[in-house]
């Protein structure tokens, strides 16, 4: 039973398991604001195991991650602002400021692996801009808006930004920093207001 446990435990630091990932990714990069579900495991500790490795430079500051995951990454910890990859509570305003890249390397802009409550539940949001043909539909439990504004800001200066990759218990959204968001929610009917994200 305890080898089964520990088999299961494994199988997301594979190379098969992170192919698939990978794939699954790159898909929700193609589809902006469309949900993917992972098979196996935790989906932030998939996600981390397939674009992490000794190479890159990773950022805890809220301490999202144990002990033992952090060992299996062999990531580069550095302050958010320093990082490649960082991980973050979803429900708590930004509590940094991260890398934007340079005009001559706008890729080194961070990506941020924003933990929520629920994806496909919660506020509602309508995407547009590149990947996505005319508007899609997301609806995000457990993100405080903050996020959204200090996403503007950091993607106004395009190509320069951030990429969010947003992350509940199963599944991934991905939002690259050329897409729009608008609220959605009857409230905001009233007075819409747009978001770089």
């Amino acid at each position: 039973m305890m080898n089964e446990v520990m088999s299961a435990d494994l199988q997301v630091w594979s190379a098969p398991n992170q192919q698939t990932v990978f794939r699954q990714l790159m898909r929700a990069f193609s589809f902006p604001g469309r949900i993917e579900t992972l098979a196996d495991g935790e989906a932030l500790t998939q996600t981390l195991a397939t674009l992490v490795d000794r190479e890159a430079t990773l950022a805890d500051p809220q301490n999202l991650l144990d002990a033992l995951t952090l060992q299996r990454l062999q990531a580069r910890m550095t302050e958010p602002e320093h990082a490649q990859f960082i991980v973050a509570d979803g429900s708590q305003s930004p509590p940094f400021e991260p890398s934007l890249g340079t005009l001559e390397s706008p890729e080194f802009g961070a990506t941020i692996l924003l933990k929520v409550a629920s994806l496909g539940e919660g506020m509602h949001w309508q995407l547009t801009g590149p990947g996505i043909a005319t508007t899609q539909a997301l609806a995000i439990s457990g993100l405080d808006p903050a996020w959204l504004a200090r996403r503007q800001v950091w993607n106004e200066g395009f190509p320069l930004g951030v990429d969010l990759i947003l992350v509940d218990t199963n599944s991934v959204v991905a939002l690259p920093r050329t897409t729009l968001a608008t609220d959605a929610t009857p409230m905001a009917a009233q007075g819409e207001t747009t978001w770089a994200m």
